[in-house]
Formats: structure tokens, C-alpha cells, sequence
């Protein structure tokens, strides 16, 4: 029962609509923080949250190899090996945006480390020189609330926007629950874990077929 279950699970990898929601799950989310929160209501980015763009982006990377043809076991393993490293490094992202928050809307908000407007993404790639309105950082970590430029005028559902975030993000704005921290977290660590599964799954049944 165990291996039937492991073989079903591995079937998923083997499969182009799994890496096609990767894709679409991790560079939707990077095209929502700009064209919705970041242009449209004005919640300029942090260090951190950036380098969680690039995080998704490295994960959607891994899809996109992986899906040119998931049951090449040389696609599958490079594309595993970009999106574990995106899930890692955004768990990593996460944990840090998480802790600066936590420490800025405490009662002592010094010595708090990991916010700049000078980016150091992996392996010196100057994303902030080649996309600057999606990967240079403009605004404080921990605060992610909408700083309107002098004489816009917004529309009404703009307003509505900019009053529902105006102390920050979060998943339920009304009750401060779940900061964006919070939930790219959760959303890299259930990534990672589906992966996980996956990977082992599929090595499992290879061993079988080898076995038989």
C-alpha cells in the first residue's frame, strides 16, 4: 500500500501540470507584489521582501525546466535542484523578514540587522541594475505600509486599498493577522515539502522498477 501510494505521488513529478502551478503559483505571486501592492498601492518593496521575489522566481526557473520534459531524469534533477533552492533560500528570506518585523513593531526596534537599499542577491546577479522597479529595494523592512507620492490622485478602489494596509500588510488587515512574512513562509515551507515528497516518491519507485 505504501508503494502504490509512493508511485501515485511520483506520477505527479512525471507530470507537466504539477511544474505548470509552480510556475504560474510562484511568478504569479511576484507579478501581484508589483503590479498590484507595489504600483497600484504604492507599498514600495524591502531588502528582504526583493530577495523573496527572487526566491519565487528561482523556483518557477526550476519549473520551467523541469517541465520541457518532467520524466527526463536530467530536466527533473536541474529543476528540483533550482526550485529546493528557491524554497530554501525563501524559507531563509521569510524567517529574516519575520524577525525584523516582529523586532520593529516591538518595544525595541534596535539592533535590528538585514535592511538596506543596496541589494546582494546570490552569486553577485545584479537584478537591481536589470530590473530596478522589481528587484531595487525602496522601502523598510517591517513596514510595508502604502506611501502615496504627492499629488496622485487615487481611484476609489485604490483608497479602499490604501485604507485597508495603512498599518501594513497582512492576510486578515482588520485583526493584524498573518504579516506577508508570515504567509511567504508558510507558502515556501508547503512548497518544499510537496517537493520533498515528490522527490523521494519518484527515487522510491525507480528503485522498485530497478529491483524488479
Amino acid at each position: 500500500a505504501a508503494m502504490n501510494l509512493a508511485q501515485k505521488i511520483a506520477k505527479f513529478q512525471d507530470s507537466r501540470y504539477t511544474w505548470a502551478l509552480l510556475i504560474f503559483v510562484s511568478a504569479g505571486l511576484v507579478v501581484l507584489a508589483h503590479s498590484l501592492f507595489q504600483e497600484y498601492v504604492y507599498m514600495p518593496p524591502c531588502e528582504q521582501c526583493v530577495y523573496i521575489r527572487f526566491a519565487f522566481l528561482c523556483m518557477a526557473l526550476g519549473g520551467v525546466i523541469a517541465i520541457i520534459d518532467p520524466k527526463n531524469l536530467a530536466l527533473a534533477a536541474v529543476g528540483y535542484i533550482f526550485a529546493f533552492w528557491g524554497a530554501v533560500q525563501g524559507i531563509m528570506y521569510s524567517v529574516k523578514l519575520a524577525k525584523i518585523h516582529t523586532a520593529v513593531h516591538g518595544d525595541d526596534p534596535f539592533g535590528v540587522q538585514g535592511c538596506s537599499t543596496e541589494p546582494h542577491y546570490p552569486f553577485g546577479i545584479p537584478l537591481e541594475k536589470w530590473a530596478p522597479d522589481w528587484f531595487l529595494p525602496t522601502g523598510d523592512c517591517g513596514y510595508d505600509s502604502p506611501i502615496v507620492p504627492d499629488g496622485v490622485t487615487l481611484s476609489g478602489v485604490q483608497k479602499y486599498l490604501v485604507g485597508l494596509y495603512q498599518d501594513g500588510w497582512y492576510l486578515i488587515p482588520s485583526s493584524k493577522f498573518m504579516s506577508m512574512a508570515d504567509c511567504t513562509l508558510i507558502g515556501f515551507g508547503v512548497c518544499f515539502v510537496i517537493l520533498a515528497a515528490m522527490l523521494v516518491c519518484k527515487i522510491l519507485t525507480l528503485k522498485a522498477q530497478k529491483s524488479v
